[in-house]
């Protein structure tokens, strides 16, 4: 399974080259895609940074993306109230690192009856992403996804420990690994994130390896002029070859 998409929707023009990018490249290559995209970006490091076109805006654009393309499509939710919205049009809700501690947007999300995504804090262990799963159960939420995305590490630098995958795989849902945030330098670059992406593909081929069901990873047909996460982001005309190696590990270790 592969989640992927530009970090934020910075118009419609993109997000339709990317999911058509995307489209081919998954149906080829017989991969489950979702596509992924945020209309609001409300973790910036900076508040002059680019956040993206809001909630309406944004669920309009994810909305022709779904029609056109055929794939299910992810996006952030933040408060209770963009949960009810966004789960009358997203497939996939997902409730971002910074926030999975946050009960009732959970059980907001949960109610909504869609598949949510749970991406692990970059404060928590492991272990302790088994109290936001039990949150989410008790809400009544049986889809589920658990995404690993790294752990805080220093100043500006995360760090992925693969032992994560199997660990939260005891939980009984699927795991993602997110490949491009476990590669960010939070405030790097001082008035924004700054990242490492010829690393991403370094973390997905062994996510992968130690088990994950699916890879999350952010992409842009020119990362360095991307209005959010550039440097972290894997060019898009690099995704078929990455995918297809991811492939060949999984069929190695399965």
């Amino acid at each position: 399974m592969l989640i992927a998409g530009p970090c934020v929707i910075e118009n419609e023009k993109t997000c339709f080259k990317v999911a058509a990018a995307l489209r081919k490249t998954c149906e080829k290559l017989g991969v489950t895609c979702v596509f992924k995209a945020s209309y609001d970006k409300a973790n910036r490091t900076s508040n002059q940074s680019f956040r993206g076109p809001g909630l309406d805006a944004g669920l309009k654009i994810l909305a022709k993306v779904r029609a056109e393309f055929g794939l299910p499509v992810l996006t952030d939710v933040h408060t209770e109230t963009q949960a009810a919205v966004a789960g009358e049009t997203a497939d996939v809700l997902q409730i971002p690192a910074f926030l999975c501690r946050q009960t009732d947007l959970i059980e907001a999300a949960v109610l909504t009856g869609k598949i949510v995504n749970l991406k692990k804090g970059q404060f928590l262990s492991p272990a302790e992403m088994g109290q936001v799963v039990r949150k989410a159960r008790a809400a009544g939420g049986r889809k589920i996804l658990v995404t690993e995305r790294g752990t805080t590490f220093g100043y500006n630098n995360l760090v992925a420990d693969m032992r994560s995958i199997p660990l939260m795989r005891r939980f009984g849902f699927p795991v993602i690994f997110d490949a491009t945030h476990s590669v960010q330098l939070p405030g790097g670059g001082g008035d924004k994130s700054s990242g490492q992406r010829e690393l991403a593909p370094v973390l997905a081929r062994a996510a992968v390896a130690a088990g994950a069901n699916g890879v999350f990873i952010e992409t842009h047909p020119d990362p360095d002029k991307a209005l959010s996460d550039g440097p972290t982001m894997v060019p898009l005309a690099e995704m078929p070859a990455l995918l297809k190696t991811l492939l060949r590990i999984r069929a190695a270790v399965d």
